[in-house]
């Protein structure tokens, strides 16, 4: 078995006045190293779209992640789905990337844009075998995975972006590729490339999008542990246990806390050195440094900030900018957990903080334990492998 694993990330934009997406786009999960991805287009747009295509995908991911072969699962769409009564067909489009054990990707896509495919950085023309099941002309690849990988997947809003406006014939597959390998060149997270893509495509709409407009993005990368300490254990005489546990795992370590991070340094030996370089108009208190450590961070207020950009990130990241160019403690710790680690150990102290017990403070031994749920959480919906050790 591989090292490898997949990141996955998708945004969608809704047809003008419509409040729900004709696009879905859902994850299923086989085992611990292959996944089903499914991003299905209803047809129209809408409430009856929105029906078709989670209808779909739903279907697909779920008889795909069991085992079924590709000809049921189409057989069980055609059978399942409505037809419209105006048109006199009913079927979502729809896009399958499965991938197998972390070593192959097979791609089935029917009647949506061409999947993407950038290699070292470049386009890649993966071979494509056409087949016919029920009538429907479905393309087919099975292709071997590498480090660095990149699949894109989307529904037909974004090629139709700046229709009769930008460009004549809109947003052509050819250029969108040329737009999407400068940045893949920079190695963001498959979310945040789906952000740059769906952002693009609104501006080309002139914010008004003519169509449901969705990017499923699939980046094949390495595992990368990390590991987090929030808080002292609830019995002193656990500290050196809790330290060694800590520093013994593979991966870099943040320290959170002030009372957290003495106990690191006089475990480490090393002194604790409070940062000077601090922006006095951040709400973010300022860092310090322990030689051995990665990064150390004041505790509950700087992880409530962590947990509020997590909250964002996997809905519509629209906090990006605000955490990825910025330097205090929440955007480095947002920068090491969202986008560079895969596994995540945390290490969480039960100890009761003396100075959250002032009445005036809006911080208790219950909100500690919330953040670490809410961030643990948030970050298994990023795809994250979690881990939380109390003591």
């Amino acid at each position: 078995m591989n090292d490898l694993c997949a990141d996955i990330g998708y945004r969608s934009i809704n047809h003008i006045g419509e409040q729900l997406c004709g696009d879905h786009v859902d994850v299923v999960e086989s085992d611990e190293n292959s996944t089903v991805i499914v991003l299905a287009d209803g047809l129209g747009s809408g409430v009856k779209a929105s029906i078709l295509s989670t209808l779909t995908s739903k279907i697909i991911s779920t008889m795909m992640a069991a085992g079924l072969s590709l000809e049921e699962c189409v057989e069980t769409i055609a059978a399942t789905l409505p037809v419209c009564s105006v048109r006199g067909v009913a079927y979502s489009t729809f896009t399958i990337i499965h991938i197998r054990n972390n070593e192959y990707a097979e791609l089935i896509q029917y009647d949506n844009p061409q999947v993407i495919m950038f290699r070292d950085n470049k386009a890649y023309d993966y071979p494509k075998k056409e087949m016919n099941i029920g009538g429907k002309t479905i393309y087919k690849s099975t292709i071997r995975l590498r480090e660095n990988d990149v699949f894109i997947a989307m529904s037909d809003g974004c090629p139709h972006a700046g229709i009769g406006t930008a460009y004549n014939f809109g947003w052509k597959i050819e250029d969108i590729t040329d737009f999407m390998e400068v940045m893949v060149m920079a190695n963001y997270t498959a979310k945040t490339l789906s952000t740059i893509l769906v952002d693009e495509v609104n501006k080309l709409y002139g914010e008004k999008p003519g169509d449901d407009a969705t990017a499923c993005v699939v980046r094949i990368r390495k595992r990368v542990p990390m590991n987090m300490l929030f808080g002292p254990p609830r019995n002193p005489d656990d500290a050196n246990r809790m330290m060694s546990l800590f520093f013994s795992k593979r991966g870099k370590h943040i320290v959170c806390g002030g009372t957290t991070s003495s106990i690191a340094a006089k475990w480490l030996k090393k002194p604790l050195v409070a940062s000077l370089d601090y922006d006095p108009g951040s709400d973010v208190p300022p860092t310090a440094t322990i030689e051995g450590v990665d990064l150390v961070t004041e505790g509950v207020i700087t992880v409530n900030k962590v947990v509020e950009y997590a909250r964002d990130y996997i809905s519509e990241n629209k906090d990006y900018a605000k955490w990825n160019f910025k330097k205090d403690g929440a955007s480095q710790i947002c920068s090491l957990l969202f986008e560079e680690a895969t596994d995540i150990n945390f290490y969480v102290g039960r100890a009761v903080n003396p100075a959250h017990q002032n009445p005036d403070l809006p911080i208790n031994f219950n909100i500690k334990m919330n953040l670490v749920e809410e961030l643990s959480d948030t970050l298994k919906k990023m795809g994250k492998r979690i881990k939380v050790s109390y003591f």
